[in-house]
């Protein structure tokens, strides 16, 4: 249950240990809080809970906008720990044209390489946007396929 929805009297700081502390519009003090994403790809900066050291959501932001330039950045800092999704930029090769199949890659963090197990491993975003899921359980993404160059679109066809 939701004790309270971000008001501008809600307070945010970072301890000497690096955990977040939250003060909530009625004073209590909360420790060892973890903002999280309710949509990490569709709406990354919408509704965001801040969840105890319990499990339990204290806090929803509906729009990380309004909160202020402060506190918004440790969260952003935070959340960008916490959601790595590297992007991938173009495809270097891919080992065989079946699965499971070895993947070369460029992506917004450096090259990887990574195992693709099936077909349905890759799944369709909004628009033209797709999330690969590896083996190893990192998700890729490709935010625009026809923002892809000629080959890495005709490597990737092959697995759509």
């Amino acid at each position: 249950m939701i004790n309270f929805i971000y008001t501008p009297d809600f307070q945010l700081r970072r301890d000497a240990a690096g955990r977040l502390w939250c003060t909530d519009a009625h004073g209590q003090v909360h420790a060892g809080i973890v903002p999280v994403r309710a949509f990490p790809l569709a709406a990354a900066q919408e509704f965001i809970s801040l969840v105890g050291s319990d499990g339990h959501e204290l806090v929803l932001i509906e729009r990380l906008a309004d909160v202020p330039a402060g506190p918004r950045a440790l969260l952003e800092e935070e959340l960008a720990l916490r959601d790595f999704v590297p992007e991938i930029q173009r495809l270097v090769g891919v080992s065989s044209f079946g699965t499971p199949s070895l993947w070369t890659v460029e992506t917004d963090r450096g090259p990887t390489t990574f195992m693709l197990k099936g077909e349905e491993d890759i799944r369709r975003l909004k628009g033209s946007a797709l999330l690969i899921a590896a083996s190893e359980g990192v998700h890729y993404r490709i935010a625009d396929m026809a923002a892809l160059d000629r080959p890495s679109r005709k490597l990737l066809e092959r697995f759509l």
